[in-house]
């Protein structure tokens, strides 16, 4: 799939958001300024919230609970040992809502096996291609419509 602008990127994931469900994780890759953190704005976006999306990089966790669905982005750019995800406790909060990943190949890669796995690559001209690795707990969602 091919995002064109920044545009395209916030109306994909505005459209991701129509399809999430408590429990989900959704993991993206890419390198710095690929996009990541601007999916995730329209993704939050059409859930409800209505300021500021950091990229939470030093952060590393930045929840959004008062949400029609709560999510917690996270960012694992500065992660540096895999273990360190036990003390986040992330596993804790799919209970409630929504996971999203940004930089999942610092962390443990078997962490998330059921995460929709998307993938942003610039092009030369400024396009997104965007690649996605669907588990089977995602039939029925994907391809979005």
């Amino acid at each position: 799939m091919t995002l064109k602008d920044e545009a395209a990127t916030l109306a994909f994931g505005r459209d991701l958001a129509k399809v999430l469900r408590v429990g989900d994780v959704v993991t993206l890759s890419g390198p710095l300024s690929a996009g990541k953190t601007t999916l995730v704005r329209g993704l939050l976006k059409a859930l409800g919230h209505a300021g500021e999306v950091p990229s939470p990089s030093f952060a590393i966790v930045q929840p959004y609970e008062s949400l029609k669905l709560p999510v917690w982005h996270v960012d694992l750019y500065r992660i540096d040992d895999p273990s360190d995800l036990v003390e986040l406790g992330l596993d804790d909060i799919r209970a409630d809502g929504v996971l999203i990943v940004e930089w999942p190949e610092n962390g443990d890669a078997s962490a998330w096996p059921e995460a929709l796995g998307l993938s942003l690559i610039v092009g030369e001209d400024g396009e997104r291609a965007l690649t996605a690795n669907v588990p089977s707990a995602w039939e029925g969602r994907w391809p979005l419509q």
